[in-house]
């Protein structure tokens, strides 16, 4: 009985970890590697095990770095089931096939250089047809029900209150009659975050395996976010430029829509022409609108599907290119929303290249960026960004809304923990160094808890 932490330890992205008990091995996570052009090579790299021997495969939730590698795994031979909640296998569909587009996309771009200079083409990490293939193998779960996935494998699902369809994960795992309980929380929601409902508290564990992104920080509280984010309109406005923001197609656009529509009048919004430039944040917005039972009490009540007077009547949603490039011609006044959330590819990167050499533009940063990005460039103050080969001087305004994360931080992550009634020891992953430490200086002195940091590669008994 043993789990080996093959991806996001001492790093970020890549969530993937190889549960083996009784005989059975479960792959918990399956997730793209993020980060600069080095980092996200390592996609194509060998598993570090033997996929014949893969008996199921569970995701804690949708976004790509817990789940973009399943299509690869399963183009390699995998052949069993990939099982999540019910509206996760709705939003992968659409994240997956927008992915295989973009690597189908970034062959096309790279061989056009290889011709040139008569280098060997290169193949797509997968296309749209093998995330459509991958799409076959998932089965839906439901929150708060038992499930025997495996022989001595049993798992339920709680709500993470991360994005539409996050879960922590209960494992019970059972071997020669011993019984160990496994808790990994997914990515950990952001208590009074709008839409979903916070976190469910779990009280008992032997082990918990749990993320850090945030575990070095505060986020600013939802009330002085919510003014802060109300001032950047406030200024953008009196400087006649573009407000661009770059955000993650699946839970903060969905986010900021709400609180778009919460906030219109007060925040002067009806003087903006606003965008919603991403195709598969449009199709995530209509797959949050069909799942209204996840969503926290005022949620429920303030956006309903059959609202008249809504956001969704007073902006611009772009679904074609032409549609995008359309809204380059506009000098002031545009509200653009588009991914990618880190800057590192999508339609943002064309509105950046028009806006952010401009002196009245703005640029609002609204979610976590990996080192290595271009989103993580402009939060460290660049002067300059380099897009297709080309320096730009970034003289917009860069602004950083910590307090929309959809992560919990370090005072969210120790309370969630701080529910359990036996202080079980901790796995820390999904963090950078600063991040992962932080966390667990915190909660040895506030629990007391016995915290270690993942390392890649490690296998963990548990007997």
């Amino acid at each position: 009985m043993k789990i080996a932490f093959h991806g996001a330890a001492g790093e970020v992205t890549g969530s993937c970890y190889l549960v083996e008990v009784n005989g059975s091995r479960l792959l918990l996570e399956c997730g793209l590697i993020q980060g600069g052009a080095k980092d996200e090579q390592r996609n194509r790299d060998d598993f570090p095990f033997d996929l014949s021997t893969i008996d199921a495969v569970l995701l804690s939730h949708a976004h790509i770095d817990h789940s973009g590698r399943v299509p690869v795994l399963i183009k390699r031979g995998y052949r069993g089931l990939v099982y999540t909640h019910r509206a996760s296998v709705d939003l992968c569909r659409v994240m997956l096939r927008d992915a295989g587009f973009l690597s189908e996309k970034d062959a096309e771009w790279e061989n056009r250089k290889r011709e040139r200079k008569g280098l060997p083409l290169v193949q797509p990490l997968y296309t749209k047809e093998d995330a459509d293939m991958a799409m076959e193998h998932f089965k839906p779960l439901e929150y708060g029900q038992d499930y025997e996935l495996l022989p001595g494998i049993r798992v339920r699902l709680q709500d993470a209150g991360h994005i539409l369809g996050s879960a922590i994960v209960e494992l019970w795992l059972e071997e020669h009659n011993v019984t160990r309980k496994v808790v990994f929380t997914g990515d950990l929601g952001h208590a009074g975050a709008p839409i979903l409902r916070d976190p469910v508290r779990v009280r008992e564990a032997d082990l918990v395996i749990m993320e850090s992104t945030y575990g070095d920080r505060l986020h600013r509280n939802w009330g002085e976010t919510i003014s802060e984010l109300g001032q950047v309109f406030a200024d953008a406005e009196s400087a006649k430029g573009n407000i661009l923001i770059p955000a993650f197609a699946v839970g903060r656009s969905q986010e900021l829509l709400y609180l778009f529509e919460k906030n219109y009048s007060k925040w002067g919004l009806e003087r903006w022409q606003i965008f919603l430039d991403s195709p598969m944040a449009i199709r995530a917005t209509e797959i949050y609108r069909r799942y209204t039972s996840l969503y926290d009490e005022e949620a429920r009540s303030r956006w309903k599907t059959d609202k008249t007077d809504t956001i969704f009547q007073k902006m611009y949603f772009s679904h074609t290119s032409e549609e995008s490039m359309r809204i380059n011609s506009i000098k002031s006044g545009a509200l653009i929303i588009a991914g990618s959330g880190m800057c590192t590819g999508g339609r943002i990167r064309h509105h950046l290249k028009h806006n952010m050499w401009r002196e009245g533009s703005h640029i609002v940063v609204v979610g976590f960026q990996a080192r290595g990005t271009p989103g993580r460039a402009l939060v460290d103050g660049a002067r300059y960004l380099r897009l297709w080969g080309e320096a730009i001087r970034v003289n917009a305004q860069v602004h950083t809304i910590g307090g929309l994360s959809a992560h919990a931080d370090q005072a969210g992550l120790g309370a969630w923990y701080g529910a359990f009634q036996n202080k079980p020891r901790v796995m820390l992953v999904h963090g950078e160094d600063i991040a992962l430490n932080g966390l667990k200086a915190y909660l040895h002195r506030e629990y007391n808890a016995q915290v270690s940091i993942a390392q890649l590669g490690q296998k963990l008994p548990l007997d």
